[in-house]
Order: structure tokens, then sequence, then C-alpha cells
């Protein structure tokens, strides 16, 4: 899933290529993509980009203030920019576009989603606020105002396993499955860790294992177009979707606990002093 690293490279590359030029079609490949139907998405045709941003995993394409395309690429969609746009039609349901977005210069972009799970959104509105996802989300972790006396106050009295609520959009926006792992590595800290009893030392160094690993990652997607991002993403990963291979820090085995849909990567000895954490799948069939 792209998180926010990669979604920035992706809105710093759009608005290199993007804005400025003016929208002059665009085709629905898969019709429950498109999320809204006021305004609809035809009128976006003649209306020029103004400005390329992101809030938490969303990227917003706004074309003046009041018309904005903003889209969740979700767990298996991507951008795939052309500098000469295909001319071939699109059948709906019969590949794996879910938009194409084309430009006045010919070029363009279609949006495109892998796998037979269809979570790609996209959005067609007059304030981005009027996105549901994007209304809920909490504070951007590399902001000014997100300090290391804000983050404590997001974890006082909280219940929850730390993994789960850096994953948690309406708590800390643009943190996934991915960098969640690499920050709790980079902190030393175990998954489950429970967020409301960090004591002062666990929140400085996860906060400082956040700020760090973000924006180095953020560093190394800037400039890149979208066709690289992906390998630069997991280039630059230690223990997430490494299983089996040596811990870069103390040379321990890289674990992992599958879940349904998901699975975390951890080191037992940087992370959970040697225990090594049951897999969930296998946990609730014993129970």
């Amino acid at each position: 899933m792209p998180e926010m690293p990669e979604v920035q490279g992706l809105v710093d590359f759009l608005g290199e290529r993007a804005v400025g030029h003016a929208i002059t079609r665009t085709s629905v490949g898969e019709i429950a993509a498109l999320k809204t139907y006021d305004p609809p998405n035809t009128a976006l045709h003649g209306a020029t980009i103004t400005a390329a941003s992101r809030q938490g995993k969303f990227i917003v394409l706004s074309c003046g203030d009041e018309l904005h395309l903003v889209f969740h690429l979700a767990k298996a969609g991507w951008l795939r920019w052309y500098e000469l746009l295909p001319t071939t039609l699109i059948k709906p349901g019969k590949s794996p576009i879910a938009l194409r977005v084309a430009l006045d210069d010919d070029g363009g972009f279609d949006l495109t989603e892998a796998g037979t799970k269809k979570s790609l959104a996209v959005y067609v509105v007059r304030d981005p606020q009027d996105v549901p996802g994007i209304a809920r989300l909490g504070p951007e972790p590399l902001s000014d105002e997100f300090t290391r006396d804000v983050f404590a106050t997001l974890l006082e009295g909280r219940r929850m396993q730390i993994k789960g609520l850096l994953r948690d959009q309406s708590v800390i926006a643009g943190i996934g499955n991915a960098y969640s792992d690499e920050i709790l590595h980079a902190a030393k800290m175990s998954p489950y860790a429970i967020s409301g009893k960090l004591d002062d030392a666990d929140i400085d160094r996860l906060f400082d294992a956040m700020q760090t690993t973000l924006q180095d990652a953020v560093a190394a997607a800037s400039g890149k177009p979208p066709a690289d991002l992906k390998d630069t993403k997991r280039s630059g990963f230690r223990v997430h979707a490494r299983r089996g291979e040596a811990c870069p820090v103390c040379g321990d085995t890289v674990r992992s606990v599958f879940f349904a849909d998901r699975s975390l990567e951890y080191c037992p000895t940087c992370q959970t002093d040697g225990k090594i954490l049951a897999d969930r799948r296998l946990s609730r069939l014993l129970k």
C-alpha cells in the first residue's frame, strides 16, 4: 500500500508534470471506484490543474478553489504516468485501469488497481473536506505543529496496541503497515506495547524514530518518477517484508506475525527481548 512518503513523491511529481495543464478528458474504467456523482467527473473537462497536494494518503489535484479531483490508491492501486497517453479505449471492468486522465499536452495518467479486491477510490468534490476519509484524518506527523508533546497527548489513556495506533488514520495521518513496522523497529519497541502505558523515555524514542524514519523515506522518494517509487520504498526497509532475513542492527532473524489480511514484521532481539510473537491466525483457531 502506498503510504505517506510515496504519496508525497507522487504529489511532487504531479506538481511538476500536471499542474498548469488542462484536463481534456476523464475515462472511468471501474465505475465502483468513482465515489461521487455531484459534481460529475465530466466537470473536470477543460479545467486547469492549479495545485497538487496530499492529505494523509489522499492525493488532491485542485482545479481552482471549487473543483478537486481526489483519489486514494488503497492497498493495490498505483498511478501510471504517460508522456504520450495511449489512445486505446478503456473497456469498463476489462482492465486494471480505474480512471484515465488526459491532459492538454497529450500526456496524462491512469489510476490502476491490481487484484480482485477493489478499494481504490476517486472523488470529484467542491471541497476536499467533503471526502469522508479526509474529514476524519488526524494530524500530519511531519508538520511543524506535530510536536513530541502533541504526540504524547494522543497516547494518553489509550488502550490500543501501538502498532494499531500508528496505523489509525484518525489518530495520525499517512502511516500504514510498512512504516509502522519500520518506526517500531527503529524505536526498539514491541508492536504490542500499549500506547497509554508508554513512559517518557518510550515516547521520546518513538517520536524520534517516527520523525527520522518518515523524513528519510520522504527524502528517498523525492524526485523519483512513479515507476521507481515502489522499488525505492522496498529498498529502504529494514524489517518490513524482510521475513527470514537478518536484522541489519543485531543479526537476529526477522519474524512475521500473520493476520487475516496482512502481516507485521519485527526483530525479536531488538523489539521483544527475544520473545517470538504468536501467529494470530493460529491463535484464533486455538481459542
